[in-house]
């Protein structure tokens, strides 16, 4: 299995951080990549080929790159954000891809399991919807867009803010419950 793996936003948050806590200004853009480059370390470590982790503000680029690299598997980290009140994980898939919802399946429940996230399931993105997701309608590999937890509120936060070990942990097994699953 040939994994590709997009830390939401841009690098540095440069021009885009992506969604972030207002009161303690922990920002989407490092908390996905310090869950990224972890998650990389654990899916090495398990024997899985990592063929790439890309940060960009393009999404064009990390597509392409995705598709040019042959990746099997795609999987983009976020945080998300809404009211300061809605809390969670979930995993979107591409709303026909039977494989990119086990997948999405595979990781909601270890992050669930393992951090005790509100558990808002995994969903299918519709291309031409609001619930369109750019890199899910584009990459030629099964993919998924996680979702991690709401970095604008307060618990979610903190499970943010000090356990990303443990999210990234949660979503390499995620990946190896997949690869066992499909063979």
């Amino acid at each position: 299995m040939r994994v590709f793996i997009n830390p939401g936003h841009a690098p540095n948050g440069i021009p885009d951080p992506g969604a972030s806590n207002p009161a303690t200004g922990l920002r989407e853009c490092d908390v996905a990549k310090s869950i990224a480059d972890l998650v990389e370390k654990y899916l090495v470590a398990a024997g899985v080929e990592v063929i790439g982790n890309l940060q960009s503000d393009d999404l064009y680029e990390i597509v392409s790159t995705s598709n040019n690299l042959d990746a099997n598997v795609f999987i983009s980290i976020h945080c998300n954000a809404f009211n300061t009140c809605a809390n969670g994980t979930e995993v979107w898939h591409y709303h026909t891809s039977r494989n990119g919802k086990r997948l999405a399946e595979c990781i909601q429940r270890q992050i669930v399991d393992s951090l005790g996230t509100t558990d808002r399931g995994a969903k299918g993105a519709v291309p031409h919807t609001d619930t369109s997701l750019y890199v899910l309608n584009n990459t030629d590999a099964v993919s998924v867009l996680v979702e991690t937890a709401f970095v604008d509120n307060p618990y979610d936060e903190e499970l943010l803010r000090t356990r990303q070990d443990d999210f990234a942990r949660a979503i390499a097994r995620g990946v190896t419950d997949y690869e066992l699953e499909v063979g």
